[in-house]
């Protein structure tokens, strides 16, 4: 007999076997789409950015942050969205979420000025942290059968996966056929027809325990990762050996120490030690992490070269992207799932590192005259196909041999990896490329027979540049990674998940 203390108000009743609910599959819907709505915008704005830019005045110190603020608040916020769910129950959760991601959406289209731009961008994130582990859990409620929730899963997954480059194509043609606010617009009737799933999602639930908020941790590691970020983007004016960047730093890496110190003695950490001490798990995160570095660098730079140095618009340079969800597509979902049950995973991660960062080793060779067909497009390729070999198995391991309790956990921490890995890339690769550019056009500006071809020049020194830096860090990442992930490969019948289903 169920007493009124085990009974969750206004939802099902705790221990209680939950019943399938008949409206599922068409919630599923509106759950992909919701999640769907938060992916797209970490790329959206990548190909607006130089509209932005034009139209709002900003330095180019300015413009990392229009991708990083979005991603630094998503990435440092998104285990506490999780517990926030559990407590508030998902269904207000799902609500809260997508009224607050379209409010700031809004804000951010009709932005007059960086400052509120940065604000809308970061505060999309905040919400975007709370309605991506929403939608997971609300697939694992709704769906109690493990053949179905398998099924729902891959589909969650595959329409997540492609959500960058339905960013890059969407955020090229609202561009160029409208406005680069629309990029920013067109979340709020997204929400809006998604939030008319909440009639499908069955009764309200909540965590059979309340969530207990790790507020202390919470704010130790979100600061320091706001310093060390800052850090980045202030050594391009101040310089890598001034007081206020040495500072930051510091400050920084003592607030995330602290930060270890409190999830080690807390009754109800944030993050358990004990999830990312493990030397598989802990390897799967700071490949993802180190991944997206490359990744979104990429994204970052070859925006700006397609369209200030090779004059592509914004749709011809969404299109430009394609070959690396291609070569993602292949190997992450087609390979890299076949090779995953029968090698170590670092055969697979490592070769995927390097392959990676030879592709991206093969964009710092670009210049102002260098063929798409010939230079970017297979060097894009190839990188996706690096990412492909990489992102399959450093998801799945990323929740090797996790016990029951700590599985959201794992599985956020890998999402929480690859959105921070992007946030301190896009910000350190900002600033070693505004510095390269910067020293050659001072280098060159002497003999210069064109002001604008020096520009174009300078801004190629400063992207290739970057692409340097960021195929180095994947291929250290690589030798780390070989070093410290023994994991063997897996045994007969050991399990193995849907890569795919925990992207995003």
């Amino acid at each position: 007999m169920t007493t009124s203390e085990d009974r969750v108000p206004g939802g099902t009743a705790v221990g209680a076997a939950p019943l399938a609910n008949p409206k599922r599959w068409t919630a599923l819907v509106f759950i992909c789409l919701a999640q769907l709505m938060v992916v797209l915008d970490i790329t959206i704005v990548n190909i607006a950015l130089p509209e932005m830019q034009a139209d709002l005045g900003f330095s180019n110190e300015n413009r990392q942050w229009v991708v990083t603020s979005y991603t630094l608040a998503f990435g440092s916020l998104l285990l506490l969205g999780g517990r926030i769910a559990d407590y508030t129950g998902r269904k207000r959760a799902f609500l809260i979420a997508l009224a607050g991601f379209a409010i700031a959406s809004c804000l951010g289209g009709a932005a007059p000025n960086i400052e509120m731009l940065l604000t809308a961008r970061a505060l999309q994130g905040v919400f975007g942290a709370l309605l991506a582990p929403t939608a997971l859990s609300l697939i694992s409620v709704n769906f109690t059968d493990q053949k179905e929730r398998a099924k729902a899963f891959s589909i969650f997954g595959s329409i997540v996966a492609s959500g960058a480059v339905i960013g890059l194509l969407l955020g090229g043609f609202l561009t160029e056929y409208l406005d680069w606010t629309w990029c920013m617009y067109v979340n709020a009737p997204i929400a809006v027809i998604a939030a008319f799933g909440v009639m499908y999602l069955g009764p309200e639930q909540r965590a059979a325990v309340r969530a207990r908020f790790d507020i202390p941790g919470v704010l130790l590691v979100t600061s320091g990762l706001v310093a060390i970020v800052y850090a980045c983007s202030e050594a391009e004016s101040e310089g890598w050996g001034s007081g206020l960047v040495l500072g930051l730093f510091v400050t920084g890496a003592v607030l995330l120490a602290a930060f270890l110190a409190v999830e080690a003695r807390s009754s109800h950490p944030l993050v358990p030690l004990r999830v990312i001490a493990d030397r598989t798990r802990g390897s799967a995160y700071l490949a993802m992490a180190v991944g997206m570095v490359a990744m979104l660098g990429a994204l970052f730079f070859l925006t700006f070269y397609l369209q200030l140095v090779k004059g592509y618009s914004p749709v011809e340079t969404g299109l430009a992207f394609l070959p690396m969800p291609v070569g993602v597509g292949m190997f992450a979902g087609g390979i890299s799932p076949k090779i995953l049950p029968k090698v170590p995973p670092r055969a697979i991660m490592v070769p995927g590192m390097l392959i990676a960062a030879s592709a991206l080793f093969w964009l710092a060779m670009l210049d102002a005259d260098s063929s798409y067909w010939g230079m970017v497009m297979p060097a894009l390729y190839v990188l996706g196909v690096g990412m492909g070999l990489l992102i399959a198995p450093a998801v799945n391991y990323g929740t090797y041999k996790v016990a029951d309790e700590d599985a959201g956990v794992a599985s956020g921490s890998v999402n929480t990896a690859q959105q921070i890995g992007g946030s301190i890339g896009t910000a350190l690769l900002s600033t070693l490329a505004a510095d390269a550019a910067a020293e050659y056009f001072a280098d060159h500006a002497a003999g210069a027979k064109s002001p604008e071809l020096l520009q174009k020049a300078a801004m190629v020194e400063g992207f290739t540049t970057a692409f340097t830096w960021a195929g180095a860090i994947m291929a250290c990442g690589a030798v780390v990674l070989a070093a410290l992930m023994n994991t063997p490969k897996p045994s007969p019948g050991e399990a193995q998940g849907s890569p795919m289903a925990h992207l995003g």
